[in-house]
């Protein structure tokens, strides 16, 4: 029998949100029998879950409050949880009351998803029905508040911030492609984390490129620092499904090129639930400089490969690329380095141009270049000033919400395959960047080509890099006309009715929100 919660209880701190809820069946105050129908249980006793703490208001409304991450009470974003026993045609409002951030997309129409186990595919519920506001009755945090109304009575409902991509969930992934025995996909274990779960590295390239005496050209890709930053894996899956399948593109890149992709950085603090943090209440994002062995493995392991790749005379790694979610900005974008040497700072706007001609949810005017002090401990900014000066490191961002197109003033919300192909869209470019696109069409077409292997007698490339970089501004593949969307991952959607909600929304002072 799940637990009840009597909302007379003296511990009413918001500090008191600890652990996650785990069938927990909340009544009104006085209520001493058995739960009945109607009497809701929530739970987020799962991977990736998070609530921690509901305070029966009405028999309407309810007060849920996010659990903090791990070691970590700063952070209060994520939220995915379950509830059932509920009755048909059953009114509710919900009331995410502990915001940490105050700025959101839930302002620009961003609303909460859901779905159930009779229809799994996720929607969004509709923003009529949400608000988002400051509250004085919560130490003037924002609050985020939705209508919902329950249509099934034997169904389990689920609701989330954003679509959840598990650590279960990529394991599966990888195996799944692992079986297909693809000699140009190899996956090993960089290191265990804390909690004994793995990082994989993945490298997607041509059997040959790995011989010990051929030169290699490398782009290294990083997801999922920050575990609620879920679009992150549903780009950097789009990214791996597009290079290990037979697209003429990606048969290009694999001969050329030697990809190197962890694909997900933070395995404990996905698996618990956190926004930000690692399960010890780290955002490792800011640990670069000096990441500790104990403390930060996954991040240690990684930034020492890449050192070893950077000091290898036979390896150009040309690019870092770390994967993100952005709460506030709409779109896909980048952030890039600022450095003092102009050849250096146009060679790195190269790859944003070319990417903005092949996707169309990605804005070159939330692009931006910076040497901000405080992201100093970041992947982009610390290994923009560690490795050579032909790498160009980037952060990629994506909107948790939607993008806008030059054909359209009306926000598209994401669905998963829209991450995904944003993901097969910043694959694909690289093509142009590196000029291969007379390989894949008849007519060849102008410029240097760099051919597997190829290297400047002059040493590392530097002289040729920036050769590259100012050749590769402007110019546009004509295989960038091919559409790769038949190149789909999971499609999002649901045929989950939207149920209306009739009544106004009204908090604890009787104001309409």
């Amino acid at each position: 029998m799940a637990d009840k919660k009597d909302s007379g209880s003296d511990d009413c701190s918001e500090d008191a949100v600890v652990g996650n809820v785990n069938k927990f069946c909340v009544v009104p105050p006085g209520y001493n029998s058995q739960p009945r129908r109607g009497h809701l249980i929530f739970d987020a006793c799962f991977e990736s879950g998070n609530l921690g703490r509901v305070d029966y208001i009405t028999e309407f409304e309810y007060d849920l409050f996010i659990r903090p991450d791990t070691c970590n009470p700063r952070f209060r974003v994520w939220f995915n949880f379950t509830v059932e026993n509920v009755m048909v045609g059953q009114r509710v409002i919900f009331n995410i009351v502990n915001f940490s951030k105050t700025k959101s997309l839930y302002r620009e129409g961003m609303s909460p998803l859901v779905k159930s186990t009779s229809r799994p595919r996720w929607q969004r519920v509709p923003p009529k029905n949400v608000y988002y506001y400051r509250c004085p009755d919560h130490r003037k945090n924002y609050v985020m508040s939705f209508a919902f109304c329950f249509d099934r009575e034997d169904d389990v409902y689920q609701f989330s911030y954003c679509f959840p991509y598990t650590y279960t969930r990529l394991q599966s992934y990888l195996e799944a492609i692992e079986k297909k025995n693809l000699d140009y996909f190899n996956r090993e274990l960089l290191c265990l984390t804390v909690q004994q779960r793995r990082l994989d590295l993945l490298t997607i390239t041509a059997p040959e490129n790995l011989d010990p005496d051929e030169n290699q050209r490398v782009v290294f890709v990083t997801a999922r620092v920050h575990p609620g930053e879920t679009p992150a894996s549903f780009v950097c899956q789009g990214w791996i499904d597009f290079l290990v399948s037979q697209h003429p593109i990606a048969r290009v890149l694999r001969q050329h090129l030697v990809f190197k992709i962890v694909p997900m950085l933070n395995p404990d603090g996905v698996y618990l639930g956190n926004y930000r943090c690692s399960l010890m209440g780290f955002d490792l994002n800011r640990h670069w400089q000096d990441p500790s062995p104990w403390a930060h493995p996954t991040l240690q392991a990684t930034k020492q490969l890449l050192m070893d790749l950077n000091g290898d005379e036979k390896v150009d790694l040309d690019f870092y690329i770390d994967i993100h979610a952005h709460s506030t900005l709409m779109n896909g974008f980048m952030y890039g380095n600022v450095y003092d040497e102009e050849d250096r700072f146009e060679q790195q706007m190269v790859f944003p141009r070319l990417l903005a001609t092949n996707a169309e949810d990605f804005s070159l005017a939330n692009t931006n270049f910076n040497r901000d002090a405080v992201k100093a401990g970041t992947g982009r900014r610390f290994l923009g000033g560690a490795l050579d000066d032909n790498c160009s490191c980037y952060t990629l961002e994506v909107s948790f919400f939607s993008y806008l197109t030059n054909s359209s003033s009306v926000p598209v919300p994401y669905t998963e395959e829209a991450y995904m192909k944003l993901g097969r869209n910043v694959a694909r470019t690289f093509l142009d960047f590196y000029k291969l696109e007379h390989l894949i069409n008849p007519k060849p077409t102008p410029g240097p080509q760099y051919p597997r292997g190829q290297r400047n007698s002059s040493g590392r490339g530097k002289d040729r890099d920036r050769e590259r970089g100012r050749d590769s501004r402007g110019s546009r593949a004509a295989s960038s006309q091919q559409e790769v969307g038949s190149y789909a991952g999971s499609a999002s959607g649901s045929s989950l009715d939207a149920m209306p909600v009739h009544f106004k929304m009204h908090h604890r002072d009787g104001k309409k929100r």
